[in-house]
């Protein structure tokens, strides 16, 4: 399983992931679920995965290897003229790739299912943020859900509920996200750190402001511990019900 967040502040974009996979609870590995490309001054995109791995390192090779074919009716993400239509080509290479890879129908699709989050900006046209499902289609972000997230999203969900603000800072947003990742994996097991970070400032077409964040962070460290003690100190500040 995987855990991926892209959200939307009034000065850009923000995505995290995991780099945990598994194959069972005794197998586990480290594997980048963040993909970016960029044309400086033009675009800058980028894609998180979660779901079947070999499904989504097919998708990312096929995406990949289309940008560097130079015939103008290629369909390459670097030729496409919106996010909407990148949105699109993903959401076709999604589903071509589990179409090759399940030709016994549908049950056997749902054994190399994904989804994607696809966002970065254009020249021409504000920044903006896609999830796209297994089946092609797709959903925007909007004033009404300002993030999209994939995989295992139940568990860090609620924070973001609670604490978003599309004026946060990019330092506040990395903070409310790291709080998010690690509710996530203190209660799921397949997923895990390292955790990617990129950030996306508003008509930079800059997809390079991107970190890995470790275990060892001490910012990190110092994040979810005093997490945890600021909610039981608020616990403890809460009134107590009495029967």
């Amino acid at each position: 399983m995987t855990y991926c967040v892209g959200l939307r502040l009034d000065r850009g974009l923000v995505f995290m992931s995991d780099t945990r996979t598994n194959a069972g609870v005794d197998n586990f590995s480290t594997c980048r679920k963040m993909f970016s490309w960029s044309v400086p001054g033009e675009r800058a995109i980028t894609v998180m995965t979660a779901g079947n791995l070999a499904t989504t390192q097919a998708m990312i090779s096929l995406l990949d290897e289309r940008t560097k074919i130079v015939e103008d009716r290629d369909p390459s993400i670097l030729h496409q003229p919106s996010m909407f239509q990148v949105a699109r080509l993903v959401g076709r290479t999604l589903k071509e790739v589990i179409a090759e890879a399940s030709p016994n129908g549908q049950s056997s699709a749902d054994q190399f299912s994904a989804s994607v989050i696809v966002g970065g900006q254009i020249k021409g046209s504000p920044p903006t943020i896609f999830l796209v499902y297994p089946q092609g289609n797709f959903i925007e972000i909007s004033e009404d859900t300002s993030f999209l997230q994939i995989g295992e999203a139940k568990y860090g969900k609620p924070i973001l509920v609670r604490a978003y603000q599309p004026e946060l800072s990019f330092e506040e947003a990395v903070t409310l996200l790291l709080v998010s990742f690690d509710s996530t994996v203190q209660s799921n097991l397949s997923c895990g750190l390292p955790f990617d970070l990129q950030i996306y400032e508003n008509d930079s077409f800059d997809a390079e402001r991107k970190t890995r964040i470790e275990e060892s962070d001490p910012i990190y460290r110092e994040i979810t511990g005093n997490w945890s003690n600021a909610l039981k100190d608020a616990l403890h500040g809460l009134p107590k019900y009495r029967f």
